[in-house]
This record gives structure tokens, C-alpha cells and sequence, in this order.
């Protein structure tokens, strides 16, 4: 029975025997279409430009390096070894270890009372590392070098009370001592920053879980914090150490016979101010590198284990 008021029209279609006819699919791409694209790469003419320009201007240079006369490099390699200049090379390294051993120990401590919970202890590290680091470093060594100005022996014995025994300052600090103290103090103040800093890097939770544990203080320490901590020290202590490398010159203004002193003496006798200068600086470059080679294999051995 129809639902509709309105008849069939026609007769009922008959189905089809052949199905509808799909609709068509897109040619999918083959190995030879894609051999046929043109793969362009980016083209960066500018960098091109930028590196032909410090091409020309490091070839011009180092051709004036070579051929302009005013270097006078038969006067660089008479004195590069000479043995005044070698002696004051030793000198130059002397100053700068022992810069950074005392400066460096003195930094652990100082980094340590920092991070102490005594209110006393953080101010007096607080208060040593202002004072280093806001007087400029000619005038601490000068300070140094005229301590027997100021005191002329150092009593030791009971505090506010008599001496049991006594030091001449005349005798006891000399230049290259006052040199070495003045370069270790001021160093002293920059390493307890590092370390510090390198310290705090660790994260907190691991030491929470060594005295959980039940470990040491002191082999938390040395066997959980430093070990981590040396990878945030490491660059900022080899930056240092360059650092006092460098500025062993500036002891010069107390006529020590350091790299740079020894120079202005050899150029202020024969006039030869250029060459001479050359030979300094050459030094200076030899053992920074040096030091730039030491700093990536301790580096690369603290990293062991690190993920990059």
C-alpha cells in the first residue's frame, strides 16, 4: 500500500548487472616524476659577500705581518729565547701558580662560609669578597708591597694581650711576596663566587637522599657534590686562571722581573719597542693556549657520564 496520495509515474528501475564506475584516482607519483624534480638550494649570496671581504682584508693582514719592516722579526727571534726573556717567562709562571693555589684554597673556604648557616659567617665572606673585588688589583699589590709603611712588625701571641713572638714586616714581605699575596687575595674573591656558584648547581634533592642514606658530611662532599660541581666550576676557574695569567703583568709597577717588566727593560735599552713587544705577546699566546688545551681535558674528564 502506498503512503503517498500520488501514483507511480513509471515502472520500478531495474538494478543494474555492472556496478557504478569508481571515481577517478589520482595518478600516483613514480620514481622516474621524482627523479624529475629540480631540488634548489638556498642561496645565501650576502654570506658569500661577508666571507670574501675577511678573506681580503685577513690576506692584507697577514701580508703586512710578513713584509711590512717595522716588525723587525729577525729582532723577535734574536730575543724570544733569550735567557732573560726565559727566566722571566719562570717568573711569569711562578707568580701564577702560586696566585692560584693560595687564591683558589682560600676560595673554597670563603665559598663554604657563604653557604654556611651562621648569619656571622656569610657576612664575613659576603664582606671579604666586596672589598676584593671593588679595589682595583694595582692598588691591593701596591697596599701589599707597602705593609711595612703601616706595620712594622707582626706580634703573635694572646689577642689584645702580649706577644709571645714577633716578624719584621721589613724583612718578612718582600716584592715577589707581596706580588703573590696581593694576586691570591684578589684571586680569592673572584674562585669563592665560582665555587659557590658550581655548588649550588647540585641538585639539593641528591644530597637529601645521601643523608638519608646515612653518608658523611664530608664524603657528601667529596664524592657526590664536588665531582658534579667541577663542570660548572671548570670554565669560569680556567677563565680565571688565564685571567692572573695575564694580569702577572701589572706586577711590573713593583719591578719585578716579570714577562712584561723584562721586556720594558730589554726595549727601554735598545729602542726596539715593536719587536719586543711581539716577543711578550707571543709568550702570552703560547701559554694561554697551553692552559686552553689542560682546561679541555679536565674538562672532558669531569664530563664523563654527562648527557649533552
Amino acid at each position: 500500500m502506498s503512503l503517498t496520495s500520488d501514483p507511480p509515474i513509471g515502472p520500478p528501475l531495474k538494478p543494474s548487472a555492472d556496478p557504478p564506475a569508481d571515481p577517478p584516482a589520482e595518478k600516483a607519483a613514480g620514481p622516474a616524476d621524482n627523479e624529475a624534480l629540480t631540488v634548489v638550494p638556498v642561496r645565501h649570496p650576502w654570506r658569500w659577500v661577508a666571507i670574501a671581504a675577511t678573506a681580503v682584508l685577513l690576506a692584507q693582514f697577514l701580508n703586512g705581518l710578513i713584509t711590512n719592516p717595522g716588525w723587525e722579526w729577525d729582532v723577535f727571534a734574536q730575543f724570544f729565547t733569550a735567557p732573560t726573556i726565559l727566566k722571566a717567562v719562570w717568573i711569569t709562571l711562578q707568580l701564577t701558580l702560586y696566585g692560584t693555589a693560595i687564591g683558589f684554597a682560600l676560595g673554597i673556604v670563603l665559598a663554604f662560609m657563604r653557604l654556611s648557616a651562621s648569619v656571622f659567617l656569610r657576612t664575613v665572606a659576603y664582606g671579604y669578597i666586596w672589598a676584593f673585588r671593588s679595589i682595583p688589583l694595582i692598588v691591593q699589590l701596591l697596599f701589599w708591597f707597602n705593609l711595612a709603611y703601616l706595620y712594622k712588625e707582626l706580634q703573635f701571641g694572646i689577642p689584645f694581650g702580649p706577644g709571645f713572638f714577633a716578624f719584621d714586616t721589613m724583612n718578612l714581605v718582600g716584592a715577589t711576596s707581596a706580588a703573590v699575596l696581593g694576586l691570591a687575595l684578589h684571586q680569592a674573591a673572584y674562585a669563592a663566587e665560582i665555587v659557590r656558584g658550581g655548588v649550588l648547581a647540585v641538585d639539593g634533592g641528591q644530597l637529601e637522599a645521601a643523608a638519608a642514606l646515612g653518608i658523611p658530611k664530608l664524603r657528601q662532599l667529596r664524592r657526590i657534590v664536588l665531582p658534579q660541581a667541577m663542570r660548572s666550576i671548570l670554565p669560569n676557574a680556567a677563565n680565571e686562571i688565564i685571567s692572573l695569567f695575564k694580569g702577572t703583568s701589572i706586577v711590573s709597577v713593583m719591578a719585578i722581573g716579570e714577562l712584561f717588566y723584562q721586556v720594558q727593560v730589554v726595549y727601554g735599552r735598545n729602542g726596539r719597542v715593536v719587536p719586543l713587544l711581539m716577543v711578550a705577546t707571543v709568550w702570552y699566546i703560547l701559554l694561554t693556549t697551553a692552559l686552553s688545551v689542560l682546561q679541555h681535558y679536565v674538562e672532558r674528564h669531569y664530563a664523563k657520564g654527562a648527557v649533552r
